[in-house]
């Protein structure tokens, strides 16, 4: 075949790829936010059609003698080019080996657990819930033996959201936070810092409007970007010009749906910014899942949580709410959302202790996978860790086994990434600030030269580079997790008149 030829079959094949993804992503976003409870079984007839005919038309014999045929002419390709025949004879070959029937079933599957989930988390019911885990534990052991029998299932899932990640890496990684953060904890956890403001009646339709000011505020045009509601917030992202990100918002709690939107709105500039020409390939996306989360961490908490964030935003939030926020000062505010306080909620966790939540995600995740837990072990499981790292008592699984969303979607190895997000972003920000007086552009609220050298170290590029190779360029040099707890260290002192 000529070169230009099979050029032009490539980027069909991806443009159909990214149709039928197009399709199956705005039903699983209807069935988060719009969709009636009732829908669930003809939604999952439609999925499956959906993604039965988008394995048919990527894993065939015709696909396989493209990518061969590029890869024989790799000197003649383009580094984008070559780049994409790379990871698609990648995504082939694990494919190829999970049978299409199963394709089907586990996205059916899926459908169904999360639809189970929100009805299981509203009324405390673990149980509904168990067989679900229980299947989509097998599907993703057998999966990942599919995939590579000779290495640990769980070993496999962590390297599809992180390539390169193992559980050796995460052991040491996390074993150097205990070894930081749990000290520093105990110095800080009992002093007092009063955020008893943060915590009023704040009515939902004002927060909805702080939610608008935010989004403007961070350059998210609404030409492109869409703001909803959902249980649990996320991001999703169609094509750079349609990002879509979901809130929360509680009436009891301003910070919850503010730094909700920050964070959510940091993973959509991401999406936003990755290059035009890698639109409706396999290239539009992030690199990992550890760099998706150092954006979405970098805003909410590197600038959303720092002292000149609040210098700027608190003149607007008293507009909104007055009442609540009368003669609160800025520094005030900023050692309110930064209180560091063992707590119940991952999402709702201060920087600080955050990481322990994850932690426990990840012990029990590994424990399913080696076959030391069973899914009916893990509400007992889940509270006994949390009672040993962040010493809390979990009331009800509604608000422990049952309140992240990740596991109805069978996204087992995919928490540690919210870690590394999180150190990865201290990271960058010592990279930055190199070039950026980063607390100045804050201070103003301009966030313009911000997003505008993280577009060019790391959005750009989309998938271009794995993770590792991307922070490493970004920042000149490796990934070290010294750069968060030195990060930590210094916010906490600061916090804390330490």
């Amino acid at each position: 075949m000529e070169l230009a030829k099979a050029l032009q079959a490539l980027q069909k094949l991806q443009e159909n790829r990214h149709a039928y993804a197009h399709a199956q992503g705005l039903l699983t976003l209807d069935s988060a936010t719009g969709a009636p409870r009732g829908s669930a079984h003809a939604r999952n007839v439609t999925l499956g059609i959906l993604s039965e005919r988008a394995y048919q038309i990527f894993v065939n014999d015709d696909t396989r003698a493209l990518l061969l045929e590029l890869a024989g002419q790799k000197d003649r390709l383009t580094p984008a080019q070559a780049r994409q025949v790379e990871l698609l004879t990648r995504e082939l070959n694990d494919l190829t080996r999970i049978p299409m029937e199963e394709v089907v079933a586990y996205t059916q599957l899926t459908n169904q657990a999360r639809d189970c989930w929100v009805a299981a988390k509203e009324h405390n019911d673990y149980p509904s819930f168990k067989p679900y885990v229980e299947k989509l534990v097998e599907f993703n052991r057998r999966f990942a033996g599919y995939k590579d029998a000779s290495r640990p299932a769980y070993n496999v899932l962590l390297d599809d959201y992180e390539k390169g990640l193992d559980m050796g890496i995460l052991d040491g990684f996390f074993e150097a936070l205990r070894r930081d953060i749990v000290p520093l904890l105990a110095l800080v956890k009992d002093r007092p810092v009063e955020d008893g403001f943060l915590h009023g009646h704040f009515d939902k339709a004002r927060q909805a409007v702080l939610a608008g000011d935010v989004m403007d505020l961070m350059g998210l045009d609404r030409r492109f970007f869409a703001l909803d509601t959902s249980e649990h917030p996320f991001t999703m992202s169609f094509h750079r010009d349609d990002v879509r990100i979901t809130t929360h918002y509680h009436e009891d709690s301003v910070a919850s749906s503010l730094y909700s939107v920050i964070h959510e709105g940091g993973h959509a500039l991401y999406d936003h910014n990755i290059a035009e020409e890698y639109q409706y390939t396999c290239l539009a996306d992030g690199a990992s899942m550890g760099l998706h989360e150092s954006q979405s961490r970098f805003y909410e908490n590197i600038l959303g949580r720092s002292e000149a964030f609040a210098e700027f935003l608190l003149p607007r939030l008293r507009v909104l709410f007055p009442s609540q926020l009368e003669g609160v000062s800025p520094r005030q505010f900023y050692r309110a959302v930064n209180k560091a306080q063992p707590s119940l909620i991952r999402t709702e966790a201060d920087e600080l202790t955050y990481s322990l939540h994850v932690m426990v995600r990840y012990e029990l995740e590994k424990q399913l996978f080696a076959g030391q837990l069973t899914a009916g072990d893990l509400p007992e499981a889940w509270n006994a860790l949390y009672q040993e790292y962040l010493g809390v008592d979990v009331p009800d699984d509604t608000h422990g086994v049952l309140q992240d969303t990740h596991w109805s979607g069978g996204m087992f190895g995919y928490f540690p990434t919210y870690a590394l997000g999180s150190a990865y972003s201290a990271q960058i920000l010592h990279a930055m600030e190199k070039d950026l007086r980063v607390e100045e552009w804050v201070r103003k609220g301009e966030l313009g030269p911000i997003t505008e050298w993280l577009r060019e170290k790391i959005h750009r590029h989309g998938m271009m580079l794995d993770p590792g190779k991307l922070l490493e360029e970004a920042c000149g040099e490796p990934f070290s997790a010294k750069y968060y707890v030195a990060y930590l260290t210094r916010k906490m002192k600061d916090v804390y008149d330490l």
